[in-house]
């Protein structure tokens, strides 16, 4: 199935970068025609913790003194910037110009026509990953240019490991295995063995999925139709149940977002941690103390039922349908996204680039060691549900399998009672 999931990415991928009417010419100048207009816009985006967008943003207006961009930063819950950003375009206003979205949110954005196509020849997509331009497609147009990436990695207390002369595990039952082992040394008293994201937000989601996908479920098909009533999902959720009830997991990350996940590695509190890229520029010590620096390594995800599969995270850069200034708002997107602001992203914040060439570059790879792994990781990782109303889909999730991991529902209850709520949510 993931095998048919990337060709199709490619297919479209093929088309997205084509000039000819067959592949979509039309439609991109039926795009440029609503792209009018410059002069000041706004670039709403969430919280920015690693400082990246200022400076882009600085840089752009040095350049362009008479279309500056003012930069609107939104909470740093994704589930709060979706509802700030939908408010917004409910209300039909002008405020925000240039939405930085969650690139699970692009389908639902596209389908409400809340956003506006763009044309596919100024964007260089040939040039992208693959599978961060499929993101950004709605039924074959495009309707947001990738500007980050995510794909999730197994970050692990290396000096640790290899004192107790363990490698890093593939399967969630090596690292059990791997746990027992190593935590039994003195310098790992008091330590727990791994933590993700089990808050109830958009990360559980994210979890969740990856824990489905790993074990060879899915939440919904490739047409978007909800299939997580299966032996493969409750396998998925059983890892993460027992991974609680063992205490593989220590229950404090019941609470935890990115953040504290980050917290807790840095502070030496877990062997393992499921984490972005963007973790890795803080647990070196590059912005705030780490007891981990330098004593740290990335791998692949382990997953349940054999290698990990990355839910594939990242933002895409969209234009409100209700904003002035299109055209000022298409050149900046250009701007943001091209390789030199990309490398920017990547040296300040550790965020992963969308452009292949970043990945590729033998210098990059000196600087930044982690690189093949985490190119890897989302070429070959699965989207979110890609349904036109993902807020109320990655709510009943979020809702069912919380339940499920606080011990107040079994796995095969939570799993049908979600699989009932999302055959009403999607029709």
């Amino acid at each position: 199935m993931r095998q048919r999931r990337r060709l199709a990415a490619a297919a479209a991928l093929v088309c997205t970068t084509a000039l000819s009417t067959a592949c979509g010419g039309s439609s991109t100048e039926s795009a440029s025609t609503e792209l009018e207009g410059r002069g000041p816009i706004t670039y709403a985006a969430g919280k920015d913790e690693e400082g990246v967008n200022p400076k882009i943003i600085e840089a752009w207006n040095k350049a362009h003194p008479d279309q500056k961009v003012r930069f609107i930063e939104l909470p740093s819950s994704a589930d709060d910037q979706r509802q700030q950003m939908v408010q917004n375009a409910q209300t039909k206003s002008d405020a925000f110009t240039v939405l930085d979205l969650d690139n699970v949110w692009t389908t639902e954005f596209a389908a409400n026509r809340w956003i506006v196509e763009l044309p596919k020849d100024r964007f260089e997509l040939d040039q992208f990953v693959p599978t961060t331009v499929e993101t950004a497609l709605y039924r074959d147009r495009l309707y947001g240019v990738p500007a980050t990436s995510d794909g999730a990695m197994l970050y692990f207390r290396e000096d640790l490991l290899r004192k107790a002369g363990v490698q890093p595990p593939k399967t969630w039952a090596e690292m059990r295995q791997a746990c027992d082992e190593v935590l039994a040394l003195p310098e790992a008293e008091g330590m727990s063995c791994f933590a993700g994201q089990y808050e109830k937000y958009e990360g559980l989601t994210v979890n969740f999925a990856e824990a489905v996908n790993s074990a060879g479920g899915v939440i919904t098909d490739e047409n978007g139709k909800p299939n997580v009533n299966t032996p493969e999902a409750k396998r998925g959720l059983d890892a993460l149940i027992e991974g609680f009830r063992s205490g593989m997991i220590p229950r404090e990350a019941i609470t935890f977002q990115e953040t504290e996940t980050r917290r807790a590695f840095m502070d030496g509190r877990v062997l393992f941690s499921r984490a972005w890229p963007n973790q890795y520029s803080h647990a070196a010590g590059a912005d705030e103390p780490s007891k981990v620096a330098g004593k740290f390594g990335v791998a692949p995800l382990p997953g349940v039922g054999g290698p990990g599969v990355s839910s594939l995270g990242g933002h895409n850069l969209a234009i409100s349908t209700y904003a002035k200034n299109k055209a000022t708002a298409v050149d900046f997107i250009k701007f943001a996204t091209a390789a030199e602001q990309q490398r920017l992203r990547l040296d300040v914040g550790s965020l992963a680039p969308t452009r292949s060439s970043l990945y590729d570059d033998p210098a990059m790879q000196q600087k930044y060691p982690y690189l093949p792994l985490l190119k890897k990781s989302i070429e070959g990782a699965e989207p979110r549900p890609r349904v036109v109303n993902y807020g109320e889909v990655t709510d009943a999730v979020q809702q069912h399998v919380y339940a499920a991991l606080r011990g107040e529902k079994s796995s095969q209850q939570a799993l049908s009672d979600l699989q009932a709520q999302l055959q009403k949510l999607t029709g």
